[in-house]
């Protein structure tokens, strides 16, 4: 049946209920989809007509939903279009737009999904084949089904911009946390490290951020289907009011990003600096088995830190304070492993420094742990971090005899212990101790890592990855937004040593001020600022995006009890009960006002 519905069929329904006397907009207040204008006794039904499905049929909305997916994953590195980003969101309301059922909505949110993460998202399957990577496209594509269908039932609600925003981030913060720890990948805010609204990270996080940037892309398509009805229905005196409320909801996000310059924010006056040096020493070949030399990989790292060493003796290079070497540059652990002991002490002794060294170590009960040790010379190691967030289906296999029938490389998989304690590592130095904070690849995509490290008194990050199993893919480069933008959202610089690339030294305000190559061995050095005050993102943490999540669902509980006329009177009592409001929710179900 047609979701639009004439007026003289609406009179000829409300005097059948013997509601003549009621307003069709009083009748359909609880299912109007945007802020439909009120200033005449049929304009709702006007707005239905545009924004309905004669006006955008499910087959040019999920067209649309096709075109906002590939949008949005062309505003991720290494392309870095960061506004396509704000387009995909303007697109992806405009297919949500207007009284839809929650189930096209859910088809929208695939589609949208789908062609998301397929592009973003296959580095997941260079080496171990299409099926893990389609399978967890698929799975996060209906993260993106479900937020149409929260969009579109809460978008019912004024200021449907607002609301837009908000299933957005709540979304985002049920994918990255659920199943197995979540999967932050893909974020809307990190598309943002060459945009404009990036400041915005140092006070909400990466929940404001993607909240901003679906708040303009929404704002900006509201405005255009506010001015579009409107004209269509010859109503053009009313205009003024949602418009302007449009413009204003468009501008919150980069007026507020334009406030918090790098010069304004930058209250967080270093009052020393430390000489850093990243090291990539290569692998010696592509794939899974890189590490099947760990020697040869050891081997490289020390190359590099020695090639280092000479360079400060010959006065061309600085001496550093800390050498940062990548995850896993010493899968031969230096602990149990007297010739690698060995290699890191000489090099460690050759430049002058401590050595901060990605290894494995075997604890008692059987299982590793992926592992930095601050190795100090003749001292040996000093201090030690293990890793907190381990990789579901990398370093370890969830429900393991399940998915172990799907794939042969389900074996490959590790059986990797969680680390516990302090996410900070404390390094000595010659201007005296040096707090780091640690997180280990996989773990700069939650928020949780780096505010960690930033409460235990971080005044640097170190990001230590490993990527070659990776190979040439955006992987690296994705991962590199997520550092940049930790940069700015807790105000410290971020020191990123990759394996095989690309490792880059990043300033606090996310600019790059050195970066590799891929695939190649390089040094790269640079005197970071220390910092020690937080910034308002850090203090804040998860708050804004339970806020949010919270509001959300009290939004939906707001539709859902209009929908059902749910009552807190006795069973028959209600509004629901009565004839003239079972024929309202029966007349709304078929305009495919509601879900």
């Amino acid at each position: 049946m047609s979701d639009t519905v004439n007026d003289s069929d609406t009179a000829d329904n409300a005097d059948k209920r013997g509601d003549a006397g009621r307003s069709p907009v009083a009748v359909d207040e609880s299912t109007t989809t945007l802020d439909a204008p009120s200033d005449g006794p049929h304009s709702d039904r006007r707005w239905s007509t545009v924004t309905g499905s004669r006006w955008l049929p499910l087959l040019l909305r999920a067209g649309l939903a096709l075109l906002a997916g590939v949008a949005m994953w062309s505003a991720f590195p290494p392309r870095n279009w960061w506004f396509m980003a704000v387009i995909s969101m303007g697109m992806l309301f405009l297919a949500l737009a207007g009284p839809i059922r929650a189930r096209a909505g859910a088809l929208i949110g695939f589609v949208f999904g789908l062609a998301f993460f397929i592009p973003l998202l296959p580095w997941i399957g260079v080496y171990v084949g299409p099926l893990p990577w389609i399978a967890l496209s698929i799975v996060l594509a209906v993260y993106s089904a479900l937020f149409g269908v929260c969009a579109v039932l809460t978008m019912r609600l004024p200021c449907p911009p607002v609301w837009f925003a908000l299933s957005w981030v709540t979304l985002e913060a049920l994918r990255s946390s659920f199943p197995f720890g979540g999967f932050p990948w893909g974020r809307a805010a990190f598309s943002q490290v060459d945009g404009p609204l990036l400041p915005l990270a140092s006070v909400l996080g990466a929940p404001g951020v993607s909240a901003a940037i679906a708040l303009l892309g929404g704002a900006v398509a509201w405005l255009v289907v506010v001015l579009g009805s409107r004209v269509i229905c010859g109503d053009t005196g009313s205009v003024a009011r949602p418009a302007a409320i449009a413009v204003v909801l468009a501008l919150v996000g980069p007026i507020a990003a334009i406030a918090l310059t790098p010069d304004t924010l930058d209250r967080n006056v270093a009052s020393s600096s430390v000489q850093v040096a990243a090291i990539q020493g290569n692998v010696p070949r592509l794939g899974l088995d890189f590490n099947a030399q760990r020697r040869a990989v050891l081997d490289n790292h020390v190359r590099e830190t020695m090639r280092l060493a000479d360079a400060v003796r010959a006065g061309s290079a600085e001496q550093p304070d800390v050498v940062a070497w990548p995850e896993n540059a010493s899968d031969i652990s230096p602990l149990t492993n007297a010739d690698a002991a060995q290699e890191i002490t000489d090099a460690s002794i050759s430049v002058g420094a401590p050595i901060l060294v990605g290894t494995l170590m075997m604890n008692s009960d059987g299982r590793p742990t992926n592992t930095v040790l601050v190795w100090d010379g003749a001292h040996g190691p000093v201090a030690r971090y293990d890793k907190h967030i381990v990789q579901p289906f990398g370093e370890y296999l969830p429900w393991r005899p399940f998915f172990s029938m799907f794939s042969s490389y389900a074996s490959m998989a590790g059986n990797f212990r969680p680390g516990t304690g302090s996410s900070v590592v404390r390094v000595p130095g010659r201007s005296g101790e040096v707090t780091v904070g640690v997180s280990t690849c996989w773990e700069i995509a939650f928020d949780r890592s780096a505010k960690a490290a930033v409460d235990d008194g971080a005044r640097i990050l170190y990001v230590p990855t490993n990527n070659a199993t990776f190979g040439k893919t955006d992987m690296t480069y994705q991962q590199l937004a997520m550092s940049q933008f930790r940069a700015v959202e807790h105000g410290r610089a971020v020191v990123v040593a990759a394996t095989s690339g690309v490792s880059a030294i990043i300033e606090p305000d996310g600019s790059i001020s050195r970066e590799s190559g891929v695939f190649t061995p390089a040094v790269l050095a640079d005197r970071l600022p220390l910092h020690s005050a937080k910034t308002v993102a850090t203090v804040l943490g998860a708050w804004p995006r339970w806020i949010i999540v919270v509001v959300t669902v009290g939004g939906l509980l707001v539709v859902l009890a209009r929908r059902y006329r749910f009552t807190l009177g006795p069973r028959g009592a209600g509004v629901g009960a009565t004839p003239a409001a079972k024929g309202d929710a029966r007349e709304s179900e078929e305009r495919g006002d509601n879900g």
